[in-house]
């Protein structure tokens, strides 16, 4: 089990990450997820959503061009990637964007139709802290509402592992654990976490929902993000 320092210390590496590349986040981050598609026969309008790690509030835009938003909560730990979603949102009749760490303080109020999780659980330390965090959003889905969350699988592909970087000799990480580069812009690190099946079943089956769809999409590859959602 990974110790609450080292939790703390590979979270900052990633707030550093967010607080440095916001900007060329930002500039690389303006399309829609291929596989956000295959979640809208699950959704109905009006629709409320919770967007954990919510970034530029990408998600948000794509869902107001599909279904009426009734309300969209957006949250994230990057001041200047929220401020980027306040922009991009800002056509949407009832937004709440709120700055939070959500591996400090996980969401513990609201209830939503879609409870969110893309491009997050490779930046959550901790095969415990990823399992908490999957229950705690559970509960925040209405019910006939949906969970839905993808896994980055960087890990199977060469092109990502060319940028993974050693660990300093006094971090002890846990297994898939990786330091990664970010090649645009100033060259910063982050921390991310390969999430393989078994952990992925082991995700699912800690939210305690029933699993309605799973499927790989995304990427160059059309299969790097694996997604699953839970009813």
């Amino acid at each position: 089990m990974m110790d609450e320092a080292t939790i703390r210390r590979l979270n900052h590496i990633n707030r550093e990450f967010y607080r440095i590349a916001a900007d060329e986040f930002d500039q690389t981050r303006g399309q829609a997820w291929p596989g956000w598609y295959r979640l809208l026969p699950h959704l109905h309008s009006p629709l409320t959503v919770l967007d954990v790690g919510c970034g530029n509030g990408r998600l948000g835009v794509f869902l107001a061009g599909q279904v009426e938003i009734a309300h969209y909560h957006g949250m994230d730990s990057s001041p200047a990637l929220l401020d980027h979603a306040r922009r991009a949102l800002a056509h949407l009749p009832s937004v709440q964007l709120e700055e939070r760490d959500i591996v400090e303080n996980p969401p513990d109020s609201g209830h939503y139709d879609l409870v969110a999780l893309f491009g997050v659980l490779h930046h959550i330390p901790g095969a415990q802290s990823r399992q908490a965090l999957m229950r705690a959003l559970a509960q925040r889905v209405r019910p006939g509402g949906v969970l839905a969350f993808a896994c980055w699988r960087f890990y199977e592909f060469e092109r990502f592992r060319q940028r993974i970087v050693p660990w300093p000799a006094d971090l002890a990480v846990e297994p898939h654990d990786y330091l990664l580069d970010w090649r645009r812009g100033q060259t910063v690190l982050r921390y991310c976490h390969y999430v393989d099946d078994a952990e992925h079943a082991a995700l699912v089956a800690a939210a305690g929902l029933e699993e309605i769809e799973s499927y790989r999409a995304d990427g160059f590859s059309g299969t790097v993000n694996r997604y699953s959602i839970l009813k």
